[in-house]
């Protein structure tokens, strides 16, 4: 393995902090000689395309075999991340005095040939009519559909209201929120008292099993969830999937499947999904009681754990200090597979031989530029006057894991962030004269998309392009910053789950491109200039907010088209 060097700049220029004053848009008043904008300026200079470079070499490397989650590669880099933070004296803010907030997982298998579904007698074959949780149970009886499944007292709503499902199989719309309600209006804390999930609210009514009908993000990644539990298995986040029960046997259906189960029902499959998004969605109902259903599932569970890395430089400002701008990226990527593809194509670089997915700009990118960002922070002679908190978070090639585990069991409080920054894809440009079609999307030398800016927070986006106008002037391309965006860019990525609590967001993104989950992706293909423009840039913007005398206000509710996924 090649040796990497840190780089280490010395910043010049001790000086005295000194008030300053701010407008309703964020703007600095201060006539001081030293402001808070030179105070940041000066320490951005502290992340260079060289040092982005050295790290992002190691990162991505071979030996890091993708950084999958959970895996070894992912392990090396979190120690890699953890060791330089304590070499600059950031102090850890992960569990028990560590930079790490440990996640327990759980990796299932199924057995394909002894898990069945059947109704009257004639079976169903798993992985073309159904998916299951790899989980061993038996079920049969009736069927009953239920909805959207969940029981919220606050908001009056009850899935079973007038309905028995006791020793009965419910039948369930997909895995989403009631309209209306977004994870981020329910309290962890609350759970089991103010709020129920489906799985969890089926299982306390009495019911036998549970039937998933499919949803868009299932059938999208049906055949990869179907390739994980027949062969390495399937992954999930204990604490985010079971909750304190949780041990019905479960199955996701095909939209094929769906059809054929609501034939000569009073209710269609596809009545049910078209109400889904309207303001009166189909009711519970019993299905024909000659109906019989029957599951058998026979899956392995094996334990594992992975981390979030966590860090937190503290404020200069005794009161301001205890408020948190938070910046993130995630580490993870997608770990190795066929050579050449993923499924997505031959490499662009012509090599078929390779089966690793550096991840250098997915999000190597990002995470390089954080860990920058913290040991330019940590080595200014001034500091901001709210705390940074900066999380590498695991798993959001997995959907978004790590940053939903962080925000539902934050190891900061919550309600203290004011901001977050979110780093995903900053390292790539599109060439001048670049015909090729899988680079139609990608940004050029001096542009990067910019999502969320003013969604939630007025006052924040004004702020961040005043700060690029009045620094390096990138172009800030909102092609994507739109409730209606087909690629649903605003949902896949990890500040999503930090919007869904309240938090405004800005999200930094170099669009897709013909490397993008393919071996090809690697860290001499990535325009460190550019990154080193970004990572100031989302530096000062950082500070700027940092230093606002009061929390960038929430003049904005997200828009329904964001509130659920």
């Amino acid at each position: 393995m090649r040796r990497f060097f840190v780089i280490f700049l010395l910043i010049a220029g001790l000086v005295a902090p000194v008030p300053a004053t701010f407008g309703q848009d964020g703007t600095n008043k201060s006539t001081s000689k030293r402001s808070t904008r030179s105070s940041s300026r000066t320490a951005a200079e502290g992340i260079t395309a060289a040092q982005l470079r050295d790290y992002l070499y190691f990162v991505a490397s071979d030996e890091m075999e993708g950084r999958d989650t959970p895996s070894r590669g992912l392990n090396i880099t979190a120690k890699f991340i953890a060791t330089m933070l304590s070499r600059w004296g950031v102090k850890p803010a992960g569990d028990d005095g560590t930079y790490f907030q440990k996640i327990e997982m759980t990796r299932g298998r199924i057995d394909s040939v002894s898990t069945r579904f059947e109704i009257n007698g004639q079976t169903y074959n798993y992985g073309e009519d159904f998916l299951a949780i790899p989980r061993s149970g038996t079920a049969a009886g009736a069927l009953l559909f239920v909805g959207h499944g969940w029981f919220i007292k606050s908001k009056n709503i009850d899935a079973y209201r007038g309905v028995d499902v006791k020793n009965k199989i419910v039948v369930l719309s997909g895995e989403r929120f009631p309209k209306g309600v977004s994870s981020g209006e329910l309290d962890e804390s609350k759970r089991g008292e103010d709020w129920i999930s489906p799985r969890e609210y089926a299982q306390k009514m009495g019911a036998l099993g549970v039937i998933w009908l499919p949803s868009t993000l299932s059938v999208a990644n049906w055949d990869r969830v179907l390739q994980r539990q027949l062969g390495g298995g399937s992954l999930a986040v204990t604490k985010l999937s079971s909750g304190p029960s949780g041990s019905l046997p479960e199955i996701t259906l095909s939209m094929k499947m769906a059809d054929a189960l609501f034939q000569g029902e009073k209710h269609s499959a596809g009545e049910i999904f078209k109400s889904l998004d309207g303001d009166d969605p189909v009711a519970a109902f019993e299905l024909d009681p000659a109906k019989r259903a029957s599951l058998k599932i026979t899956g392995q569970a094996e334990a594992l754990t992975t981390q979030n890395v966590v860090a937190v430089i503290e404020g200069s400002d005794p009161v301001l200090k205890k408020e948190f701008v938070a910046i993130g990226a995630h580490y993870d990527h997608v770990g190795t597979g066929p050579a050449g593809s993923n499924g997505r194509g031959p490499a662009s670089d012509g090599s078929k031989n390779d089966t690793v997915y550096n991840g250098a700009d997915d999000d190597g990118s990002g995470t390089v530029s954080v860990l920058s960002m913290a040991e330019a922070l940590a080595h200014a002679p001034l500091r901001p006057k709210r705390s940074v908190l900066f999380v590498w978070h695991c798993g959001e090639e997995k959907g978004l894991w790590g940053s939903e585990y962080f925000t539902k069991y934050p190891t900061v409080p919550i309600d203290r962030i004011v901001a977050q920054f979110n780093i995903d894809m900053i390292g790539r440009s599109r060439k001048e004269g670049d015909t090729n079609a899988r680079n139609r999307a990608l940004t050029g030398p001096n542009e990067v998309y910019v999502i969320g800016s003013k969604m939630m927070s007025t006052q924040l986006g004004l702020l961040s392009e005043r700060v690029n106008q009045s620094y390096l002037k990138l172009n800030f391309n909102y092609l994507y910053d739109n409730p209606s965006d087909p690629n649903r860019f605003f949902f896949r990525s990890d500040h999503y789950n930090y919007a869904q609590k309240g938090i405004p967001i800005i999200f930094y993104f170099d669009g897709v491109h013909e490397d993008y989950h393919r071996p090809g992706d690697e860290p001499q293909k990535i325009d460190y200039d550019k990154m080193q423009r970004v990572a100031r840039t989302v530096f000062v913007t950082m500070w700027e907010t940092a230093d606002l005398k009061s929390r960038p206000v929430v003049d904005k509710k997200l828009p329904t088209e964001f509130l659920g996924r």
